[in-house]
């Protein structure tokens, strides 16, 4: 490739830091499609043949064919996908191969190819995103009245619903949707046509590839083009809050699957067993979704490291931005799949849940609430009141609901009969109709309307 200036070959272990084959070869579709776009643009501006050009694309054809049905011969002595494409494109047709890298360097190809991965990559992880929240606004529509407790400080706090705490999930996971789209908007720039780092001479038509190549528009300054890599860190800075949403969602049915609480049963497609304790059912798959969280913030801490001291323009230090970023898509694409799965196949147990919520003094929230409107107590003092009245369940070893009439009169004379019917679970939930509250009717309609955004039937 540099013969023409060196004398000798690398050195062996040189050839070992520098060759990229081995990972880089995950860009050959791009590769492939970038050259094509090139090719074509070089016969329309005049810069090489129509001949030429016709060979040129049948060999890339067959080389996308070779590489699909997995005979193409990847091999090291070409250092990295862009130089083994051309290698094996002179063996196809011979010496017109070599007109193929007129006006470009690989200091913009491989721009032109991660950029086109990456924006591929979002794509299918939106998908699946899409896909996980779908699984959710079903379970949210199927238990839209199963009363769980709500929690604060991992202690009980108010009766919530099971699906109005799914449908939080569904909201966080399209804010990732979102932070995914406006990655995606702001790479789809073609870098291609910057060549090293200057630009090039020959009149070529970058419009006419960034077109090609599903871009909005080339990419205005060369420096840029060939050294900026925020793209790839801005999606694995989305993709790092989406894990971070998934790992709190595994965290949860990790908890939830649990005797002491008993909320959900996963499958058995998503359990597994223990070696020595035949009653095990681990949640396994949940708890690998929560640790692979580090493995995506870790990508993106490491290629932020990369690049936070390059000067302009390409270093040989940005060939390590492919490994991490690939990983990290790939470590999404499985937590979202394994999340998707347990979350459909999950069982759920109502009856227990209740039983949660109608424990702890879940409804102290509702008699305070009661004080204020009906006996017109300001806030703080129906606060203190109502946590006098706990005192006393506590002590009793009750619920606020089993303490009797002359129990609460004791502490607070004024109170009626009528403050027994906001003490049960189902009248909590019933009385959060507020605009995003957690009562059932309000679930069915907001998973409803997820599930018409979703495309469900």
């Amino acid at each position: 490739m540099w013969g023409g200036r060196f004398a000798a070959g690398p050195d062996e272990v040189m050839a070992a830091i520098n060759v990229s084959i081995g990972f880089d070869r995950r860009l050959a579709k791009q590769d492939i499609e970038g050259s094509l776009a090139h090719v074509r643009m070089l016969e329309a501006t005049g810069l090489i043949s129509a001949a030429d050009s016709s060979a040129i694309q049948g060999g890339l054809d067959t080389i996308a064919t070779e590489i699909r049905e997995g005979r193409f011969p990847f091999r090291e002595a070409y250092e990295d996908i862009h130089m083994n494409v051309e290698a094996r494109l002179a063996e196809l047709i011979g010496q017109a191969a070599g007109r193929l890298h007129t006006a470009r360097s690989r200091n913009d190809q491989v721009a032109t190819d991660f950029r086109l991965w990456v924006r591929d990559a979002i794509d299918a992880i939106a998908g699946q995103v899409g896909e996980l929240m779908a699984a959710l606004a079903d379970k949210a529509l199927a238990h839209a009245g199963a009363v769980m407790p709500g929690f604060t400080h991992m202690q009980s706090a108010q009766p919530v619903t099971f699906g109005h705490h799914c449908l939080a999930f569904v909201e966080m996971f399209e804010r990732d949707r979102g932070r995914l789209a406006d990655a995606r908007a702001r790479l789809n720039e073609s870098p291609l046509g910057a060549a090293a780092l200057a630009g090039t001479s020959f009149p070529i038509d970058r419009a006419m590839t960034a077109a090609a190549l599903g871009f909005a528009r080339p990419m205005r300054n060369s420096l840029d083009a060939v050294s900026s890599r925020d793209f790839a860190m801005e999606f694995l800075a989305a993709g790092s809050i989406l894990a971070v949403h998934m790992s709190r969602l595994a965290e949860e049915i990790v908890v939830w699957s649990t005797a002491q609480f008993g909320f959900v049963r996963l499958s058995d497609r998503f359990s597994t067993g223990s070696s020595i304790m035949p009653q095990k059912r681990n949640p396994d798959a949940a708890e690998l979704v929560r640790g692979k969280t580090g493995r995506v913030i870790g990508a993106m801490i490491g290629l932020m490291t990369v690049m936070k001291a390059l000067p302009l323009a390409y270093a040989k230090d940005m060939q390590e931005d492919k490994e991490a970023v690939f990983a990290a898509a790939d470590t999404l694409s499985l937590c979202l799949a394994a999340l998707t799965g347990m979350v459909t196949d999950m069982s759920v147990n109502p009856e227990r849940m209740k039983a949660a919520a109608s424990a702890g003094f879940a409804t102290a929230t509702d008699l305070a609430d009661w004080l204020v409107v009906q006996l017109q107590m300001p806030f703080r003092e129906a606060h203190h009141v109502t946590g006098r009245l706990v005192k006393a369940a506590e002590q009793k070893g009750v619920d606020l609901s089993a303490l009797s009439l002359a129990e609460m009169q004791a502490v607070e004379p004024r109170i009626g009969a009528a403050v027994f019917d906001v003490l049960s679970v189902e009248a909590s939930v019933a009385s959060r109709a507020s605009l995003g509250g957690t009562s059932p009717d309000n679930v069915r309609r907001e998973a409803q309307s997820w599930r018409d955004k979703l495309g469900l039937q």
